[in-house]
């Protein structure tokens, strides 16, 4: 019935300018409900998780590390993964995780790339605790990509980022399903930014956010689901080394922590847990990246033109 609107450029441009004006003008209206919304997070009460059982991959170094830090000062029952590697921090959190508060740790070594590695770990929490009530899909890889890179070096990025998130998921919806749990999922502003540098990265992370939003419409209310996207942490992931030892190709010619404005590790997993406990579905952090978000989506030629001085930082 309307399509014939769209065959003219004219008419076509007109839907797309009295859309835009209808957003500015109850943008007020959205930006209280937003607001409202906010000051009803702070007062709602936050989820107790003394006794609970949360499920961590990607737990031995970063945001993990420190998200399982957290929950151990909530009391909650921990299982943690990671891959196995010569200089794996695992059993050191762990330990900590019980000095701050966490009855019991549970640390296992897996590859989430390797589907029945993760049903195992899966399995074998369930073993030890008897229950899931949350799922925290934090392992991932950076690997920096240019036109000169050779191209099928990049699958494990795909494989770890995307199929680390969702194998575990698929397992683990059953028992969430029963505790009415929540999956939680860190993704990545670079899913929605695109920033230099990125692409295999930036897809992977895209990948994520595409298939946890479709997922919240066949486990919703029941599951939970938590994205995060998150801005420029103080992690490895962000250092000229940690891009060094991940490619023979591009790399970071500066630590981002140096030039741009970044969050501290534990500051940033205090900020998600906090969110998660009280029932957010989306976390961004630091959140005023929130309005660059928003930048790329009304000003595109602005947003390229910005990330596009900082594409400098990526040597070829």
């Amino acid at each position: 019935m309307f399509a014939s609107i769209f065959n003219h450029r004219l008419t076509n441009a007109l839907v797309f300018y009295i859309t835009l004006l209808f957003f500015i003008v109850v943008s007020p209206l959205l930006f209280i409900w937003n607001l409202v919304n906010t000051v009803r997070s702070c007062l709602q009460c936050k989820e107790r998780m003394a006794g609970k059982v949360v499920l961590i991959t990607g737990a031995s170094s970063g945001l993990g590390e420190c998200m399982a830090y957290e929950y151990a000062k909530h009391g909650a029952y921990l299982a943690i993964i990671s891959t196995r590697k010569p200089n794996s921090r695992l059993e050191q959190v762990a330990h900590r995780a019980r000095e701050l508060g966490s009855p019991d740790v549970l640390f296992m070594f897996a590859d989430v790339t390797k589907v029945d590695e993760c049903r195992m770990f899966v399995d074998d929490t369930i073993k030890h605790f008897g229950r899931l009530d949350h799922l925290v899909c934090n392992a991932g890889i950076g690997r920096l990509y240019s036109i000169n890179s050779d191209v099928t070096k990049f699958s494990q990025v795909i494989d770890t980022n995307f199929w680390g998130s969702v194998y575990p998921t698929h397992f683990a919806i059953p028992h969430l399903m029963k505790t009415k749990g929540k999956i939680i999922v860190n993704s990545s502003l670079g899913g929605v930014m695109s920033t230099p540098g990125g692409a295999f990265y930036n897809a992977s992370k895209a990948a994520l956010i595409s298939f946890y939003e479709t997922l919240r419409f066949e486990v919703s209310p029941t599951i939970t689901i938590t994205i995060l996207t998150l801005g420029f942490i103080q992690t490895k992931f962000i250092t000229t080394e940690y891009s060094r030892n991940a490619s023979s190709g591009p790399r970071l010619s500066k630590d981002l922590s140096d030039v741009l404005l970044t969050m501290e590790a534990e500051a940033c997993a205090k900020a998600v847990v906090d969110g998660i406990c009280k029932g957010a579905t989306s976390i961004t952090e630091p959140r005023f990246w929130k309005t660059v978000v928003m930048n790329k989506f009304f000003f595109p030629q602005a947003h390229y033109s910005l990330f596009n001085y900082y594409s400098f930082l990526v040597k070829t």
